[in-house]
């Protein structure tokens, strides 16, 4: 069974898949990490980008030029989704090539853009973890050291968090203490797999 672990953007997508999956020694597939690696130089993503753009999101020296690349995507609909097209199969086909490859019959997948990128039938099911919109856009300012209209642009590309949990099989609300979180994610794990491993931390 393939999990999949979505939200907003600064949701807490992320603290959350992790600790299902130390809890309960879970694999944990990470799509940033697939689009990352897919990008770097001479990777399906690099050479895709170079083969339909040439070099404009690339350095001098020829590597992505991520603010670049990032600005293009956000400012540009058409452009982000033209790109989208060309990169989501890429990085999908590394998702089920890694599942195919799991050793555990549940695995997680943290997938940020599951349901804008269409993967509502990748996946077994469905956890939307959700945060309220001002925690999240503070967040995305700390994080990103970006201004306000920036991180409230950069939760506007995405679906609205309402919509997602409408089509989730189960929500992990976020909001509130981080042992809240963790009895919520302690709840799903025990009814998708076997007993949490209580030696981990």
């Amino acid at each position: 069974m393939l999990i999949g672990i979505t939200g907003g953007i600064c949701s807490g997508k992320t603290r959350v898949a992790a600790y299902w999956a130390r809890c309960f020694t879970l694999e944990l597939i990470d799509l940033d990490a697939i689009c990352r690696e897919l990008l770097i130089r001479e990777q399906p993503g690099w050479l895709a980008l170079k083969k339909n753009y040439g070099n404009r999101f690339f350095t001098s020296a020829g590597h992505l030029d991520r603010p670049c690349f990032r600005t293009a995507l956000f400012s540009d609909q058409a452009l982000r989704r033209e790109i989208n097209s060309i990169l989501h199969p890429l990085a999908g086909a590394h998702m089920q090539d890694q599942y195919r490859r799991a050793k555990k019959t549940v695995v997680l997948a943290e997938i940020p853009l599951l349901f804008e990128a269409g993967w509502e039938h990748k996946v077994d099911r469905i956890v939307v973890v959700y945060a309220a919109g001002k925690t999240r856009c503070q967040r995305i300012v700390n994080r990103d050291q970006v201004n306000r209209n920036e991180a409230e642009k950069a939760m506007s590309i995405q679906w609205p968090l309402r919509r997602k949990i409408e089509a989730a099989d189960h929500v992990v609300d976020n909001t509130t203490s981080w042992f809240n979180t963790c009895l919520q994610v302690m709840h799903l794990g025990r009814l998708y797999s076997a007993k949490p491993d209580e030696d981990r931390p």
